[in-house]
């Protein structure tokens, strides 16, 4: 199979969810087919060369700058595409498409987010090749429940705005493309609603299962760790309501442990979080593990975004015991009190992290059923296999 693999963000380094999925999936495709990678490179980041991602056949990247200006900001309001599309829309892009594709027959495009809707028309025209998309999130519930969150006027208006007009996209891609795959079955069912005639396939968010189960355990764990990139508005909101409303209850019950925030690009708003008693801001880091070693529990407070969280299915693999939000949890095949805990509200965390601090019997045995959870479903060499065999399928006729 000769695939097409178009992303608005460089595979590498591995440094979010959305990168590791990415790099994940288009390698198990390298690994089985031929596939040529085009993608977006922010300045700053360091363009990988042939060596670093050697199942591509050929790597084409392209400059990405002035996103969220205030041209793109007014052309996401009264323009064809939203905001989350106007940022990705470039003509050097469209012109190394073309080039790739007069170059060479592919059988699939494969587009990584909605991000890109724009080329589908003009790839559509170009050639006659299937395009498929691989959905993150959803967008548009990103932005409806970031704007029923945020405490800024002018940018929660802005963001139900561009909730709406994003569904209006993604409608519109549910019917032009081959087929899509989501993070979940209620990312699936979610879609199926609107488009009931689209081909959609659960392919999960996963893990390298035996990277993360090297963690081991230290000899003594007093860190309350939270892994996600800094520079993400949803784990910004979550780092800043645990460290303000849940950490000093904690602290005082427990003034051994260390809440400890790691993840690349902290903002000034993470950052200032540091200066909180026993809090830590690592910054980025080049290997979480010894940070998961040391973890008394691992959580995810998120109160807001979409998608699932591979932050969770990383602690599983080190053997941390995990306390998540449902919103953090969702769409992971997860059962409450038997692999995770899950915490709404500020006064839910205090219990539920005091049930682990001794590390008995009962945390033991939910560390373990996570791990086993994990292996048996979200490894990436599983999801992968199941892709790339659901791209063959699509191909053939199929309709799941």
């Amino acid at each position: 199979m000769r695939i097409l693999f178009v992303s608005p963000r460089l595979c590498l380094p591995l440094l979010s969810g959305a990168r590791l999925r990415e790099y994940h999936l288009a390698r198990a495709l390298g690994e089985r087919g031929e596939v040529t990678y085009v993608s977006f490179a922010v300045p700053g980041f360091p363009v990988p060369a042939p060596a670093d991602l050697p199942f591509f056949r050929d790597i084409h990247v392209v400059p990405l700058q002035g996103r969220y200006t205030p041209l793109k900001i007014a052309r996401g309001l009264v323009g064809r595409w939203p905001l989350g599309v106007v940022n990705y829309t470039r003509a050097a892009m469209k012109s190394v498409l073309a080039d790739a594709v007069a170059g060479r027959r592919f059988d699939l495009v494969h587009l990584e987010s909605t991000h890109l809707a724009a080329y589908v028309p003009f790839l559509q025209s170009a050639t006659a090749t299937p395009v498929v998309f691989d959905w993150h999130n959803i967008e548009s519930e990103l932005y409806r429940r970031y704007s029923q969150n945020t405490a800024s006027l002018p940018r929660r208006v802005y963001a139900g705005i561009t909730a709406r007009r994003m569904a209006a996209t993604e409608s519109w891609l549910l019917h032009a493309g081959l087929g899509h795959s989501v993070c979940s079955e209620r990312e699936r069912q979610h879609l199926l609603a609107v488009a009931p005639t689209a081909r959609v396939a659960v392919i999960e968010n996963g893990v390298d299962a035996e990277y993360y189960s090297a963690a081991g355990a230290g000899a003594a764990r007093h860190r309350i760790v939270f892994v996600g990139s800094m520079d993400y508005h949803a784990n910004i909101e979550a780092a800043a309501w645990f460290a303000r409303r849940v950490w000093p209850g904690v602290s005082a019950a427990f003034p051994d442990w260390r809440l400890t925030l790691v993840g690349s690009n902290p903002v000034p708003a993470v950052l200032e979080l540091g200066d909180t008693p026993n809090v830590e801001v690592t910054g980025t880091v080049a290997d979480v593990r010894p940070y998961y070693r040391e973890a008394v529990a691992a959580i995810v407070p998120v109160l807001t975004g979409s998608g699932t969280r591979l932050k969770i299915l990383e602690a599983m693999a080190a053997g941390v015991p995990v306390v998540s939000s449902s919103v953090g949890a969702e769409g992971l095949a997860v059962s409450p009190d038997k692999d995770i805990l899950i915490a709404d509200g500020a006064e839910a965390w205090l219990p539920a992290l005091r049930s682990l601090a001794s590390g008995a019997a009962p945390a033991r045995a939910m560390a373990a059923n996570a791990s086993q959870l994990v292996r048996s479903r979200y490894d990436w060499r599983v999801l992968g296999e199941r892709l790339y065999h659901t791209y063959e399928g699509w191909l053939a006729g199929e309709r799941r």
